[in-house]
């Protein structure tokens, strides 16, 4: 892609380069200006006629190039935004996603106690954990990951926010965490079969396979979740789990054939049977 210098307005005009690519080319070249300026959006429409120097055309042409070839927009600024809170992301864990948003907002509405105890299982950025933590400052949260990268990331971000009511540990799901109980645990596990074939589409073809996939047609860990939370929720304890659309049902039947009660399933914002609750 040749490196020519241009205007902001000019530069806006190369939705072209990403079609077929994104959805919202326009909004995607935005961002990418945003990040490469270190402006805010109303920067870009205040100033048109500003001309980039080589070294910023020559960072915004790159990272063009490489969401033309579809790496993630979050990839590519390093940050994203989740219950308005802006997190730190990179390629060792999966990208917050909007949908995700609705297990943090469950979360708030099935447990009231104001102390409560929070166990988070596969942290990845620490959204979901962080999520809680920001709206609960009393809670006691501690968010669990297998991949050392990933708890330094979460870490940093708890950090960075100052949430000081969330530990962040290394560990494989349950491994790690001292016997103890809690009010809630939750999880937004891999539950993807490895024979998907969304895993080679979009987004997730940039995304760890680690945190996507689980075997036994994407099961294998929320049966163990499922399984392994009942030693770990005091009584009348809620385990909340995300899964698949089409997992609902199957999710429904682990959970009750694990003695959970009350097992109910919620919607994304697609209206499509998104996570599923039981009380231990």
């Amino acid at each position: 892609m040749p490196v020519e210098k241009g205007s902001i307005a000019e530069l806006l005009r190369l939705g072209s380069v990403l079609e077929g690519v994104s959805d919202s080319p326009r909004l995607d070249l935005e961002v990418l200006l945003c990040h490469v300026l270190d402006k805010p959006r109303s920067y870009l429409f205040t100033w048109p006629e500003k001309i980039l120097d080589q070294q910023s055309t020559q960072q915004f042409y790159d990272l063009l190039k490489r969401r033309a070839d579809g790496e993630p927009i979050a990839y590519l600024t390093g940050e994203k935004e989740f219950w308005s809170l802006s997190l730190e992301v990179n390629a060792t864990t999966l990208i917050p996603r909007p949908d995700t948003e609705v297990l943090v907002e469950t979360a708030l509405n099935v447990i009231d106690k104001p102390d409560a105890r929070v166990l988070d299982l596969g942290a990845g950025t620490g959204a979901i954990a962080l999520a809680l933590a920001s709206e609960r400052p009393c809670w006691q949260i501690i968010a669990v990951d297998i991949v050392p990268e990933a708890v330094a990331l979460a870490e940093k971000n708890r950090q960075r926010l100052g949430l000081n009511n969330v530990s962040v540990i290394l560990g494989n799901w349950f491994e790690g965490v001292a016997q103890q109980k809690f009010d809630l645990v939750v999880s937004n596990p891999p539950y993807i079969d490895a024979d998907d074939h969304h895993l080679k589409e979009g987004d997730v073809r940039f995304e760890p396979g680690s945190a996507l996939v689980s075997g036994d047609e994407g099961l294998a860990d929320i049966k163990l979740i499922i399984c392994g939370a009942k030693s770990y929720l005091g009584k009348g304890g809620c385990l909340l789990i995300e899964h698949g659309y089409q997992q609902a049902r199957a999710v429904r039947n682990l959970l009750s054939d694990e003695g959970y009660a009350q097992v109910s399933t919620r919607r994304d914002l697609a209206e499509h049977e998104r996570l599923s609750l039981g009380y231990f």
